[in-house]
Order: C-alpha cells, then structure tokens, then sequence
C-alpha cells in the first residue's frame, strides 16, 4: 500500500491511496494515514482510485479517522472508488458516515461547503 500526499491549499490536502486497504495495506499506512488526517482540523479528500480492495480494517481505519478528524472540527471525504470496493463500503454502511464522490472536484466542492 502507497499512501501520497498533495497539498490543495493551506487547509485542504488530498490523499492518494494506492493498492490493497486490508490487513497488511492498513498496517503499512495507519500510522502515516492517522497523522495526517485525524490530527488536525484540516479538509482531506482521499484519493481510493488506487485501492483495488478493502477489507474490515480497511473500512475501520477510514471511519476512526474521519470520526477523530469531525472530532477537531474538520471533514474527511472519499473519491473515485473502484466498483467492487464502492460496494463493499455500502454494504457497510460507511457511505452513510463518510461522504464518497465520484471524482476529484467533486469531493473539493463538498468539502468547501
């Protein structure tokens, strides 16, 4: 799992995850991926077109960041998932606490409002 970062604007970052969010992926990403999202206020838009599957942690490391990142008064939302990867947070459930958007602009125009 590869996580990068780009910085928006001061207060926006997007987050571009490539590869498989489950155990292993989740592992070698959940340190950097909490620091830079569930620390601060800022807006993060992730990047989960490079994530071809998510498991249980996956899903669980995504909603304790965006419910600590709510917590500081910020917004966490998803963007241009893979269709099975889609279902399956569906299925869960998480599309109803986490925003997901099709694309890019999208998710920045729900995170500025």
């Amino acid at each position: 799992m590869d996580l990068t970062v780009d910085d928006i604007n001061p207060h926006t970052k997007c987050i571009r995850l490539n590869g498989r969010l489950d155990h292993k992926g989740s592992g070698a990403i959940e340190l950097r991926f909490t620091a830079l999202t569930a620390s601060n206020a800022d807006a993060a838009a992730i990047d989960m077109a490079g994530v071809d599957f998510i498991a249980s942690i996956g899903m669980r490391l995504l909603l304790s960041c965006a419910k600590a990142k709510a917590g500081r008064g910020g917004r966490m939302v998803l963007f241009g998932l893979q269709p099975l990867v889609l279902e399956a947070m569906q299925s869960a459930g998480i599309d109803t606490l986490i925003g997901i958007h099709a694309d890019q602009p999208s998710a920045l125009a729900a995170l500025s409002t």
